[in-house]
């Protein structure tokens, strides 16, 4: 089995070098073209075709006209559904892919917009990436959708996504069509597994609160569900005129917490299990709307808070140690 499967990984290989090399990089976004269209029978078209084939020769052998009436039949059939395959793909219009970061150990998502600007609508439209689940999606008729490609993650660092596999076995299942799509410089931030132990009550020597001058306003943080108990002064009642769900106000005062995550806080770990724990504490402190910064060997970022804030904690911690040359995850 290990035989079979070093095999198969090694003409897999080849196969996407050869693929690589004839097409070269695009640049999206690309329409799909008959030239970059592979088409093959899937395993339900061989058995197939094996029937037909015993079809053939039984009418052959016993004269029966209409035994090789129903074979003909059945291989026009065959014919119109693979060039209906082919076709499925063919003119669809594959647009700039994005990437959103994932813990390590999570999906990460790739996001890939496909246009059908055709008439007619495209079935079952299949999507993968890194040999991850592929996402599946019918395409109207001139409409655009987005597909979200689940990415597999090992580690933290960068994980480069050199190309992904658009295909169908539209309709019956009998041929499968597919093209891959070449990329350069699509890269996915993997961030720190989350660690266990939960947020101190106190953050260290650094830890304290903000000075606050006499009469010096909150600062306003975001928008929160309501919850029961809330008053009605803090509700946003302009967004919910405008048909958004019932949200509250949030404030936070100058004087409230500001935490430094220091990387030097966790001698009795080591360095991965370092770089967990402070993404686990730095998650933690976003979700209590605390101002945190972080304090890694030559890497210091301010207290801060927000969703920008939390990804660049995050991706100092995803990148620590790594050369720029191991940042890819293969």
């Amino acid at each position: 089995m290990r035989r079979i499967a070093s095999l198969r990984a090694l003409l897999r290989g080849k196969a996407a070098a050869w693929a690589r090399r004839r097409q070269g990089v695009d640049r999206l976004p690309v329409q799909l073209q008959r030239r970059r269209l592979y088409i093959l029978p899937t395993r339900a078209g061989l058995g197939f075709g094996l029937l037909l084939a015993c079809m053939l020769v039984a009418g052959l052998n016993y004269a029966n006209s209409l035994a090789l009436l129903l074979t003909f039949m059945l291989i026009g059939f065959a014919l119109v559904a693979m060039h209906q395959c082919h076709r499925n793909l063919l003119g669809v219009i594959v647009g700039e892919a994005v990437t959103a970061p994932a813990f390590a150990g999570e999906s990460g998502t790739l996001v890939v917009p496909l246009l059908n600007p055709s008439r007619a609508a495209r079935y079952r439209i299949e999507a993968d990436a890194l040999e991850g689940d592929a996402a599946v999606i019918d395409l109207p008729a001139q409409s655009s959708c987005r597909l979200s490609l689940p990415v597999p993650t090992r580690q933290r660092g960068i994980l480069r996504i050199e190309r992904f596999r658009i295909a169908t076995s539209h309709p019956f299942g009998l041929f499968r069509a597919w093209t891959w799509v070449h990329v350069r410089a699509l890269e996915l931030i993997v961030y720190p597994r989350p660690g266990s132990r939960a947020l101190p009550l106190e953050s260290g020597a650094q830890a304290g609160l903000a000075p606050r001058g006499a009469g010096e306003p909150d600062v306003w943080v975001g928008l929160r569900p309501f919850r029961d108990g809330d008053s009605p002064r803090q509700v946003a009642w302009m967004a919910y005129a405008r048909g958004a769900p019932l949200l509250v106000k949030e404030f936070t005062s100058h004087g409230a917490p500001r935490r430094v995550l220091d990387f030097e806080r966790l001698a009795d770990l080591d360095t991965e299990r370092r770089l967990e724990q402070l993404a686990r504490w730095a998650v933690d402190a976003e979700l209590h709307a605390e101002h945190y910064g972080l304090k890694l060997p030559g890497v210091q970022i301010k207290p801060a808070w927000g969703a920008q804030h939390l990804h660049g904690c995050l991706t100092a911690l995803a990148l620590h140690g790594l050369a720029p040359s191991a940042h890819a995850e293969r």
